[in-house]
Parts: structure tokens; C-alpha cells; sequence
């Protein structure tokens, strides 16, 4: 039986205390996966980006296939996770919803 490895990481308190996104912009390259969180609030002109994260295409995969995981035991443990209405989609372009 093979031994799983233990990683061991070291969360900063400024990292630790995370910040808010309802809103993830996704582009990507033949290299790579660019995902932009950005939080939209009433008021607010346009979504401010708080975090950019950048990847591999595999780490990409990697990342929805945890997401998918972990949705499906959250589901199992909580019920469904009920989307409503679809939110509209962000054009970047003219800055505003469409």
C-alpha cells in the first residue's frame, strides 16, 4: 500500500484572513489558465479585481476536479446548491453587465 505524504504549509495572517469574491474571470493561453477574482457590489462603478491567480493547464485541471470533489461532499453533508437564476455574464469590454 502506497504511503500518502504529508505537506506541510505555512499560512501568513494577511493571507489567513482571506478576502471576498462573488465574481471569477477566466482566460487562458495554450500555457496557462488566468483566473481573476473580483468582488461586485451595489454602487460599485465596476467589479474591483482583488486576486489574480495563474497556472498550468494541468494545475487548472487539478483545481476543477478538487472544486468537484469537494462540491459533491458539501451537496452530500448540506443539500444542493441552488444557482437561482443565472447571474449575467461580465463583458470586460464595456465595462458593464450584459
Amino acid at each position: 500500500m502506497e504511503e500518502k505524504k504529508q505537506l506541510s504549509l505555512e499560512l501568513k495572517p494577511e493571507i489567513a484572513k482571506g478576502s471576498y469574491s462573488n465574481l471569477a474571470i477566466i482566460t487562458h493561453s495554450q500555457s496557462e489558465f488566468v483566473i481573476d477574482f473580483a468582488t461586485m457590489l451595489p454602487g460599485l462603478a465596476k467589479p474591483e479585481i482583488s486576486n489574480r491567480m495563474i497556472m498550468t493547464p494541468e494545475h487548472a485541471k487539478r483545481l476543477l476536479n478538487a472544486l468537484a470533489d469537494n462540491i459533491g461532499k458539501y451537496e452530500s453533508q448540506f443539500g444542493k446548491i441552488d444557482l437561482g437564476v443565472p447571474v449575467p455574464e461580465f463583458n470586460p469590454g464595456n465595462g458593464a453587465a450584459s
